[in-house]
């Protein structure tokens, strides 16, 4: 942990997302908000609330009216500090409002269709089986650095056709917009006015121009809304979106579920011997390890719910948190891989549902699928130096395994 910020004390009056305690786990923390105050406040980065139940938070998602999506990412930085560029937003679709969302997330559609998702699996189960021959011959290895991390940013980097050797790039990316979250604001403007990741894509932006080919780049060098080609502004920021929403989420996903099976023998033993359970097995892993808290900006002071939101105040959206509410969810902290009734949320409510949830769905069975047919019965070998990331995505970082048989 960084430990930038001092320690919370109290989470219904002041909670911060990146506390070693939320980090660690916060459903107890959750939990307790949804019961004795379900709409929490902070001063914390410049004013935030948390609203927890399953109601409040789908409420915030369907609500483009009070607030806007501009701003996804609570951080020490305030709206006036930053250059977010109307309509389209630093990562469109995700951050642009109505009525410029529907439009940028309909041109993305064809990208993400069912048939266009299906025909990657083979190059994902592909990816997953080479990464698991490394590990062939080790009892002890770490899962997170040896397998759960590399599997979205192969895929995204394939889907975008930038060079395999540059994966590195998008993960040190991807921990500077979502996991330094607590730096002070000057030294976050700082970090993001350095424009590396900009210079980056640019690059790869002209390769793509000069060297047209069948990727996703091209796709949205080709793209057009109105008649019109897509500014290079909204070209880069539909990669940044694809870079930071496409690769941490499903690594996160894939890691969750596998420290969840190491950590249940019962739960893998059964999804080891009944192939049956893998389609509602998957949705509970997704269910109860959402990754994914999302946040909003309010626009103008309003009352909500009996409490006064003030412009700019930060929301965040926590859709994990909605998806362990007992009032929806019977036996809500319980994994019951057999669920029938399953109507969660991992990925998201309202306009803004996951472009890519096909993608997230298909990569997470898969590398579980190679994963248990590989290694069907294993352990954590340490479950204290089990590490988990901090910010709005949540996933295991360090997951020491041994391999039992």
């Amino acid at each position: 942990m960084s430990g930038r910020q001092a320690p919370v004390e109290n989470w219904e009056t002041d909670f911060d997302h990146t506390d070693p305690t939320w980090v660690r786990d916060p459903y107890p923390i959750w939990k307790d908000l949804r019961a004795r105050c379900p709409i929490a406040h902070s001063d914390r980065y410049g004013g935030a609330w948390f609203p927890s139940t399953h109601d409040l938070v789908s409420e915030v998602a369907y609500d483009t009216v009070h607030f806007t999506s501009r701003a996804v990412v609570v951080d020490n930085l305030r709206p006036g500090e930053l250059d977010l560029p109307a309509p389209i937003g630093v990562a469109p679709p995700i951050t642009s409002d109505p009525p410029f969302h529907a439009i940028a997330r309909r041109m993305l559609l064809p990208a993400f269709a069912p048939k266009k998702i299906a025909a990657l699996e083979p190059m994902v189960r592909k990816l997953c089986r080479e990464l698991l021959d490394s590990t062939s011959g080790k009892s002890q290895f770490d899962a997170a650095d040896d397998y759960t991390r590399h599997i979205p940013v192969g895929v995204i980097v394939g889907m975008l056709g930038f060079p395999l050797e540059d994966a590195d790039i998008f993960r040190q990316f991807i921990t500077q917009v979502l996991e330094k979250v607590d730096m002070p604001g000057e030294e976050r403007l700082n970090m993001f006015m350095q424009g590396e990741i900009e210079t980056y894509l640019d690059k790869q932006i002209e390769a793509h121009r000069a060297y047209p080919r069948d990727d996703l780049t091209s796709f949205l060098l080709d793209a057009e809304i109105d008649g019109n080609k897509l500014a290079i502004e909204h070209v880069r920021g539909t990669m940044i979106l694809l870079m930071v929403a496409g690769i941490d989420t499903t690594w996160s996903a894939i890691g969750a579920s596998l420290w969840h099976l190491a950590s249940h023998p019962d739960d893998r033993r059964a999804l080891a011997s009944d192939a049956s359970l893998w389609p509602t097995a998957i949705e509970e892993f997704l269910r109860a390890y959402a990754p994914v808290t999302m946040a909003r900006l309010v626009i103008d002071d309003f009352d909500f719910n009996g409490e006064r939101l003030h412009k700019d105040d930060w929301l965040l959206l926590p859709f994990p948190s909605a998806n362990r509410d007992e009032k929806v969810f019977p036996d809500a902290d319980c994994v019951i891989l057999d669920r029938q009734e399953n109507r969660h949320s991992a990925f998201g409510l309202g306009i803004h549902r996951c472009l890519g949830s096909n993608l997230a769905r298909m990569e997470l069975r898969v590398a579980l699928e190679e994963w248990m047919s590989r290694y069907p019965d294993f352990e954590l070998s340490d479950p204290d130096s089990v590490t988990w990331s901090k910010g709005q995505v949540r996933g295991p970082r360090s997951l020491p395994m041994r391999i039992l048989a």
